[in-house]
């Protein structure tokens, strides 16, 4: 609780800027577009608002300042699915046909209809460009380990590598768990019974063999990607069993290494967009994921690349609906979003004015917005009477951010596969 909330409420209404369109973002998107990374967060994965607002966010500075491709919370294999439509290297036949290949639980993070008008509208605006010149869209995410390492066999025996069979050997290691992380990580973690050293040789033949998937557009880049979800994927899946703060720290730092190949394979001048919860983009050293020995991309893309090239942009509301699920796996379904609670970052925005704002943190009031206070983080699995307990996060709000954007009432994303949401 602060000691002078009326205090801090004013000082919100003193730095907040009003929203209602994107024209009235732009002092937020120009001080972003400074940066080579703009990472726009979420307060759930299942919220209309923070989809839209980030695609129009993602055209402006396209369009605007040349930023080269998009990054997400989402699986390689089936982003790069539409990295290859939008670029024009693929026979599917519209965006709908290309979020099909979102099949993993939870299919709504991708396959939903906010997400259909931006993948024609990358689509168009590659068109006309030159290869090199294309917008790119991929997954930095780590659970696909049988699908990358799928996507890893079928270019290898396309192009008659000699990497080909170890990559084999190593995927027939995988087999008999069935595609079922828990299952591997129990065997690898409890008994000893892993794939490391199958995984470790296919990796040392790709090096070495590399010769033989450089040579097509965006194919050295797909693969390595692949190979690299591969090897940190079995590394989570092991770890997740023994140690939850061990494998938080592995997917995070896979997702910057991900990052780091594709910012890389764009050349040192290009810039990208990063989509992710805001646990994944805020900085965990300003809130008590540090305690934890925590770490996260918000925190690693600045301690690698330097503050001035990471913008972060936390998102979040006051009320409103989301689509999750009661637990991991099961169907989802449309939930109240309860009024932010007393006390927390979502209270005092709203309090300060019930409508859409943001505010620009910078060296003048920075230390205004210090207080450590509770600020509110939605997942796919959720339970909105019991939110209290667990989903607020004690945050030093402008120590995580860049900028935060702040929505009084928000609606549920709308998911394309209705047969994985709960009447």
């Amino acid at each position: 609780m602060l000691k002078d909330e009326q205090e801090f409420i004013r000082s919100i209404k003193e730095n907040a800027i009003r929203f209602d369109k994107l024209e009235d973002m732009e002092p937020l998107l120009e001080e972003a577009s400074k940066a080579r990374f703009a990472l726009l967060g979420e307060a759930s994965h299942g919220t209309s608002e923070y989809y839209k607002t980030r695609a129009e966010m993602s055209k402006w500075l396209i369009e605007k300042k040349g930023f080269s491709f998009l990054a997400v919370e989402g699986d390689w294999p089936s982003c790069y699915e539409i990295n290859r439509y939008i670029k024009g290297y693929s026979n599917k036949k519209g965006p709908i046909d290309v979020l099909n290949a979102f099949n993993r639980w939870p299919t709504w993070m991708w396959a939903n209809e906010e997400m259909i008008d931006l993948i024609a509208w990358l689509k168009d605006y590659n068109d006309d460009k030159a290869p090199k010149d294309k917008v790119g869209f991929y997954g930095i995410d780590v659970y696909s380990l049988w699908e990358s390492m799928e996507a890893v066999i079928a270019h290898l025996d396309k192009t008659n590598s000699p990497a080909a069979s170890h990559a084999k050997k190593a995927f027939s290691c995988f087999e008999p768990f069935h595609r079922d992380a828990q299952s591997y990580g129990v065997s690898a973690a409890l008994y000893g019974e892993d794939c490391i050293n199958e995984l470790m040789e296919m990796l040392r033949q790709l090096y070495e063999s590399r010769e033989f998937y450089e040579d097509d557009d965006e194919a050295s880049l797909n693969v390595a990607v692949n190979a690299l979800v591969a090897k940190n994927a079995e590394a989570y899946c092991r770890t997740m069993i023994t140690n939850d703060n061990e494998s938080w720290n592995i997917r995070d730092r896979h997702m910057v290494a991900a990052l780091d190949f594709i910012a890389d394979y764009y050349g040192p001048d290009s810039k990208g967009v990063i989509w992710e919860h805001n646990t994944h983009i805020g900085d965990a050293r300003a809130t008590d994921m540090a305690e934890e020995g925590l770490v996260n991309v918000g925190q690693l893309t600045r301690e690698k690349y330097g503050v001035e090239n990471v913008y972060a942009v936390g998102f979040g509301t006051f009320e409103g609906t989301v689509i999750a699920a009661d637990r991991w796996g099961e169907k989802a379904q449309v939930m109240q979003v309860p009024k932010g609670r007393s006390g927390s970052w979502e209270e005092y925005l709203h309090e300060a004015g019930a409508f859409n704002k943001y505010i620009l943190f910078h060296e003048m009031n920075r230390p205004v917005f210090e207080h450590t206070i509770g600020h509110r983080a939605i997942g796919v699995s959720y339970n909105p009477r019991y939110e209290h307990y667990g989903n607020y996060v004690p945050t030093k709000i402008a120590r995580r951010y860049d900028a935060f954007l702040h929505f009084e009432q928000t609606h549920a994303l709308h998911p394309l596969n209705v047969k994985e949401i709960r009447a």
